[in-house]
């Protein structure tokens, strides 16, 4: 009888109506919209288009003419390798670590999340204090040391290693996460097998924590790449309009930057649409490369 109520799957349509008209209306119009308007001249946000350009393409051909897109592409793909080491491996071995104590872990946990929960933007503000040329928090620390000539972190040398360090240290607990729940449900079991036969820590790390947690790894990854497509608010608080000289630009700022600066809307719309095409390709590159495995 219980079974029964599954063979009439009218009543599922019924209730799949309204999501795929939210779908419909919030995700996939705008985003057609936003190809279309790539295509287009609209020299202001919200203003109606004068019409296609000529040729099409231009601004394509703009944008791989443009110097700063080739910098904001070069910094993303930077982006996207301190991600992999820097947030993700990170966050490996700080879940490694605190699956393998007994007292305070609930304490590590909360302390490592704690950071994802903070709005980027009041990072930024705080970060910019503390990279300060003058009287800065890492600055004034250097002159206790009796380091005598005050680092200029936000300069054209340092800017960029300044900005990707906060992007990096607050997303490390995110992945931190993901990663000790994965090592979570790997079963006490395999470890005292492996004790058994004489395994010491390390080899248990080794040989069944870090195999078994393959899967969860490769889903970090792939999270990690294609949000770095996407990161904006933080750096955009430290560097806005991408001083000093252009060098921060990330894909997401440069887009912003010339939406809501240079009001060129068409021109940004293209570059959303290469934000696209890198998300898909570099995910799919990821999936190949740190393939799933079955056990």
């Amino acid at each position: 009888m219980g079974a029964n109520i599954y063979k009439n799957k009218k009543p599922l349509f019924l209730f799949l109506v309204p999501a795929f008209a939210f779908m419909a209306i919030f995700l996939y119009y705008p985003f057609i919209q936003n190809i279309l308007n790539s295509f287009k001249q609209i020299t202001e946000l919200g203003a109606a288009s004068k019409g296609w350009n000529d040729p099409w393409y231009t601004n394509y051909v703009t944008m791989f003419q443009d110097e700063n897109m080739r910098v904001a592409v070069r910094n993303t793909i930077l982006m996207m390798v301190v991600t992999i080491i820097g947030q993700v491996g990170i966050a490996i071995v700080l879940a490694l670590l605190v699956d393998n104590i007994s007292h305070g872990a609930k304490f590590f946990r909360t302390v490592y999340f704690f950071p994802i929960v903070i709005s980027a933007t009041a990072l930024g503000l705080m970060f910019n204090l503390i990279f300060l040329y003058d009287k800065g928090m890492v600055n004034q620390l250097l002159e206790s040391l009796g380091v005598t000539e005050l680092i200029d972190w936000k300069g054209e040398k340092l800017a960029l290693i300044t900005m990707m360090l906060p992007v990096m240290w607050q997303y490390v607990g995110f992945y931190f996460v993901i990663l000790i729940t994965g090592l979570n449900n790997i079963s006490g079991e395999l470890y005292e097998a492996a004790a058994i036969d004489g395994a010491t820590g390390f080899q248990k790390v080794r040989y069944v924590s870090i195999p078994l947690l393959h899967n969860v790894m490769c889903t970090c990854v792939v999270l990690g790449v294609t949000g770095a497509l996407k990161v904006f608010d933080l750096p955009w608080t430290m560097f806005p309009k991408g001083i000093p000289l252009g060098e921060t630009w990330l894909t997401g700022t440069y887009m912003y930057y010339q939406t809501f600066n240079t009001k060129n809307v068409d021109y940004s719309s293209a570059i959303a649409v290469l934000i696209v095409v890198l998300g898909i390709v570099t995910a799919k590159v990821i999936n190949t490369i740190f393939k799933e495995k079955d056990y």
